[in-house]
């Protein structure tokens, strides 16, 4: 059985993905599964996720989708490149998907295409970081190296969601996969825009969700039953700044070498960020203190979040070892028999299973169960942050 694989964060998921996995089916067979790798509790923004992953999992498989995979935590939390990297060689990992399925603002694979043919050139990459060492950003210095090389389709990066597409595409020429990519207008509900109408973006409704408005109207039926039953139990939403003195905490008790340690950690930024969570005394003063144009607030979120949750530089190297199964449709259930013939990595359906896997990938699992751990601290109810949770929770079965 052949399936269409898709990645995502669905933070939340929202009516913009519901019509992505429709777009797929209609393009590549209506009765083709959908198999999703999920970033896990934290997001690649640099932040938790508004709901916790299996709550997030379980409204992906109510709304569409028949398998949901974790993303480790050092995928999760990284840059667009080695989140794409990894997140497509997990999906390549299990040996069933041969689709890979992305929405773009550009609507059309070709551009895409030429665009990560380009940037993946030693040559390119090379005159990207000379325009980065003399003073610009790597999103600027990009777009003006491919502009020289393409003209005009580098603006086609200045959108979010082709730039995870460029990503991906990048992802499966880097790895030399056989999956073949496709992509579907993302129209509306364009990645972290304010919309108006019934289509909402993530970030619009992370923002409503945040001021205590229902998103029932902007989302699938399934999904806002889930989501309202989360926020009732106190496990939602949960935003960084009320996160803010745990994070802290941790911060200050780590040391200079634990900061240089992280990832994206070059050019003395890991002393400036070490400097920085001494001086100031919230998490947001001691962002606004490091950030420059050099400097994105994202990347430096990502650090933060990384100093504070134990990830190093290099745990996000290669693909994942291991995939966490999150929910599962019956269809995903008997794709999983097949699954289990195939699949390169070893399939953890239960958390005990753990202990069957190799060294760097219980260490993996380990690191994103302590994850879990810290987020549950960002929980309105006190009952609902015990810790170990992730060593409890078994997949969801819809």
């Amino acid at each position: 059985m052949n399936a269409i694989g898709v990645v995502g964060e669905f933070n939340p998921f929202h009516l913009g993905h519901a019509a992505h996995f429709q777009a797929s089916r209609e393009a590549l067979g209506e009765d083709l599964p959908i198999v999703c790798v999920m970033s896990g509790d934290f997001v690649q923004r640099g932040g938790p996720a508004v709901f916790n992953k299996h709550a997030r999992a379980e409204a992906a498989v109510r709304c569409g989708a028949d398998l949901v995979f974790e993303l480790p935590l050092p995928w999760c939390n990284a840059s667009a490149e080695r989140f794409a990297l990894g997140a497509v060689g997990l999906l390549n990992s299990l040996g069933v998907v041969d689709r890979l399925s992305f929405g773009s603002e550009a609507g059309s694979l070709a551009p895409l295409t030429a665009l990560a043919l380009a940037a993946s050139e030693p040559e390119t990459v090379e005159r990207i970081k000379e325009q980065m060492r003399s003073g610009m950003p790597f999103a600027a210095a990009r777009e003006k190296v491919l502009h020289e090389t393409l003209g005009e389709e580098a603006r086609l990066l200045q959108s979010p969601n082709n730039i995870l597409a460029v990503e991906y595409l990048k992802a499966l020429f880097a790895l030399r996969l056989p999956m073949q990519p496709m992509t579907t207008l993302r129209s509306q509900s364009r990645h972290d825009a304010v919309e108006i109408g019934p289509v909402r973006s993530a970030g619009q409704l992370r923002t409503m969700l945040e001021a205590g408005e229902k998103i029932g109207p902007f989302v699938p039926g399934s999904a806002g039953k889930i989501y309202a039953r989360e926020i009732a139990a106190g496990r939602g939403p949960v935003i960084l700044e009320r996160m803010e003195q745990a994070v802290m905490s941790r911060l200050r008790q780590l040391t200079l070498d634990d900061f240089c340690a992280l990832p994206d950690a070059t050019e003395g930024l890991g002393n400036r960020l070490y400097k920085a969570v001494r001086d100031e005394g919230s998490l947001m003063g001691a962002l606004a203190a490091v950030k420059t144009k050099r400097y994105p607030l994202s990347r430096l979120r990502r650090m933060m979040v990384s100093a504070a949750l134990g990830v190093r530089d290099a745990m996000a190297e290669g693909t994942p070892p291991y995939a966490r199964l999150l929910a599962s449709t019956q269809r995903g259930r008997t794709l999983l028999r097949e699954l289990a013939l195939c699949t390169a990595v070893p399939v953890v359906t239960k958390p005990a299973a753990v202990k069957e896997l190799s060294g760097r990938a219980q260490d993996l699992f380990e690191l994103t169960a302590a994850a879990r751990d810290f987020y549950v601290l960002g929980y309105e109810s006190a009952e609902e942050r015990k810790g170990g949770a992730d060593w409890r929770t078994s997949p969801v079965t819809v």
